[in-house]
């Protein structure tokens, strides 16, 4: 399994995924849809995230609709993981039916925008490499991230399938 290291971009609470996938960019392809993605809370966000970079949030990261666009946008502009100290439910969900990890993280007020963090989701380790912490977190079984990892549930069946019909 991977290791995950970027930048932290830090949000607070009830981050709706409606500021993740504005509903105006419903009908574009999902490069448009990205750009806009959390514009209403860091218009610099899709402009400046950068591949493996970590998405640090507060309490029900996720909240609202159960537009699965919202965590396909994180991923179109390479976000590695999103660390939050819960989840909205369906969001949770559809990240790693997309093929982003999602890390329940208790200890997201330690981190400060622009730190970088190194993250082994399986172990369920998180470094902070600039204030040297080390968080253990409830890591996601390798079976679950072998899914993550091929791009999602469709992309992991398919390959399955292909496998069994060898």
């Amino acid at each position: 399994m991977k290791l995950i290291e970027g930048r932290a971009w830090v949000f607070g609470d009830d981050v709706n995924t409606d500021v993740m996938a504005p509903g105006l960019y419903f009908k574009s392809p999902m490069a448009e849809m990205a750009r806009h993605c959390l514009e209403a809370i860091d218009p610099s966000f899709a402009a400046n995230v950068r591949p493996g970079d970590v998405v640090v949030a507060g309490r029900n990261f996720g909240v609202g609709s159960a537009r699965e666009q919202a965590a396909m946008a994180l991923n179109h502009l390479g976000v590695g993981a999103v660390l939050a100290v819960s989840f909205g439910r369906i969001f949770y969900r559809n990240a790693l039916n997309f093929g982003l990890p999602a890390l329940v993280f208790p200890a997201a007020g330690t981190v400060v925008a622009g730190d970088r963090l190194r993250v082994d989701p399986v172990a369920g380790r998180i470094e902070n490499t600039r204030s040297g912490a080390v968080h253990a977190v409830n890591g996601i079984p390798a079976h679950l991230m072998a899914m993550v990892e091929a791009g999602g549930l469709m992309p992991w069946l398919k390959l399955r399938l292909r496998k069994e019909n060898a």
